[in-house]
């Protein structure tokens, strides 16, 4: 049995999107998942996205990680779910979704340009050189210097399966300062590498920046190595933050057919 896919991207964080409004897709294969991200056998991806119907809103997202378990929520997945969804006739400029931590709001600035609410963030550990939180997925956030040359992959597995986080698992981020703006990259649990960008982390790194550097600053302009991210919120108390918005591209790359 044949189905159709799309490709998309946000800033380099690429996904197998899948209209499933039939709901014929095979959700307890991971093998099958995991077939489809690896990037040398399958069409290659770091996640698998199903939109859908929702009996009260504009659709629901399914998320998959690259290793076809369900994943938490994904900010950057989320994004090119609303332009897929768009352009599959779903929805319209303004969206509401069901994703798995809550029902998200967005915004279609352009077709591949989407602005995503997030859930509201607190109960924010802070360390001196790091802190730990969630934003629809368990982030750790490191302070560093020499973030161009560093093998993120190594350091980021490092923490990913310290003892404290081996069973849960938990993405790690490095963020360092770049003039008014920031750099991150980021190790993602689920892929189990570097990614090119991770919409969760780089709203937990604007979140831990404002923190770190005791700042009023309520938007910050984030480079990833796949390109630039904006995050936006409002302050709320000492670790307590609403208004969450990750905005930035949501990019079609190309469709075709997989064999189920």
């Amino acid at each position: 049995m044949e189905s159709g896919f799309s490709k998309y991207h946000g800033t380099g964080n690429d996904f197998i999107m899948i209209d499933d409004r039939d709901e014929s897709f095979p959700l307890d294969k991971q093998f099958f998942i995991s077939h489809l991200c690896h990037r040398r056998f399958g069409i290659g991806a770091d996640g698998l996205i199903l939109i859908r119907e929702h009996p009260e809103l504009d659709f629901r997202m399914i998320y998959f990680n690259a290793d076809g378990r369900e994943g938490s929520m994904c900010g950057n997945g989320g994004r090119c779910a609303v332009a897929f969804a768009h352009e599959l006739g779903m929805c319209g400029t303004s969206v509401r979704f069901q994703a798995i931590d809550k029902v998200h709001a967005a915004e279609v600035v352009r077709p591949d340009h989407i602005r995503l609410h997030m859930q509201p963030v607190s109960g924010i550990m802070q360390h001196e050189d790091h802190c730990i939180l969630d934003t629809g997925s368990p982030h750790y956030v490191a302070f560093t210097s020499g973030l161009e040359e560093m093998d993120v992959c190594q350091s980021g597995r490092k923490i990913r399966y310290s003892n404290a986080f081996k069973e849960e698992g938990i993405n790690v981020n490095f963020i360092q300062q770049e003039n008014e703006n920031h750099f991150v990259r980021t190790y993602e649990r689920g892929v189990e590498n570097e990614t090119y960008s991770c919409g969760t982390g780089v709203v937990a790194s604007a979140i831990c920046a404002a923190l770190h550097d005791k700042t009023d600053k309520t938007a910050f302009r984030i480079r990833t190595l796949g390109g630039e991210l904006m995050v936006s919120f409002r302050r709320t108390g000492p670790d307590a933050f609403e208004n969450i918005i990750l905005e930035g591209p949501a990019k079609f790359v190309y469709s075709g057919t997989l064999s189920k």
